[in-house]
């Protein structure tokens, strides 16, 4: 109960991933993905988060939906991007709940766009890094938005690397797809399940909708392979048990 209820809420652990020719010896390009904050309140340990943030310096941050379900609670996600230094590029796409929680998309897109972040729906954007080129697809969520990969590919640049973004899982399925365009897909990342938030020694008694078989970690039995993260926040019950949120690095090789 007492891992439950604090310590797996409180602690945040990071997990580190070198991709293609990176190694701790590489100069990288350093992404950053959290998800699923589920903003209720500014805690000590959303404070320490920001802190890692800024000290990890990422060259982007990604945040893979559902940052608030809450139409009122869009100050507390601008007050949590405050904490997190300016000049640190960010993306964002939309989760189930900014949708169910009927937050203005308006005066959200506004708000990431005075902290330095893009919010993408169905768009892609390309950034340069160390002279390398980043290409970052965001799709509209899968179960309450209208995702269109292939609308999001228009402004698609060919690129060194090349991420998507969606927040359910499950729609990566789609993703392996032909496009009708020569894309590659280094990897995809998503959110949503919490990594089944509460588990039991292995087993996951429930993934929301829009899971699909995935529940967290790494997938590369397919193609473009995925990542899941189990996110920051909790939703409907306020605990974690075997499902530690987590904040991910991946380094690209320069």
């Amino acid at each position: 109960m007492a891992d439950a209820f604090l310590i797996e809420k409180l602690l945040i652990e990071t997990n580190k991933f070198y991709i293609g020719k990176a190694t701790r010896k590489t100069k990288n390009i350093r992404i950053v993905q959290i998800s699923d904050l589920h903003l209720r309140s500014i805690n000590y340990r959303l404070t320490r988060l920001a802190k890692k943030l800024n000290k990890l310096k990422p060259h982007l941050l990604v945040l893979t939906g559902d940052a608030i379900d809450k139409a009122n609670n869009i100050g507390l996600l601008q007050e949590f991007l405050q904490l997190i230094d300016f000049n640190v590029q960010k993306a964002s796409i939309l989760g189930n709940w900014e949708y169910q929680g009927k937050v203005d998309l308006t005066a959200l897109n506004k708000l990431y766009n005075s902290q330095n972040c893009k919010l993408l729906i169905n768009q892609t954007l390309q950034y340069t890094f160390y002279n390398k080129s980043v290409a970052i697809t965001g799709v509209d969520d899968y179960l309450c938005g209208r995702p269109d990969f292939n609308a999001a590919l228009e402004n698609y640049r060919e690129s060194d690397y090349h991420i998507v973004l969606t927040h359910c899982p499950r729609y990566s399925d789609h993703l392996s797809m032909p496009t009708g365009k020569d894309v590659n897909i280094d990897f995809i990342l998503a959110g949503h399940t919490h990594g089944g938030q509460i588990t039991l020694f292995g087993y996951v008694p429930y993934t929301p909708r829009g899971s699909g078989r995935y529940v967290k970690g790494w997938y590369k039995d397919r193609h473009p392979h995925l990542y899941v993260s189990k996110g920051i926040g909790t939703v409907s019950i306020p605990l974690r048990f075997g499902a530690r949120p987590e904040l991910t690095v991946f380094y690209l090789s320069t």
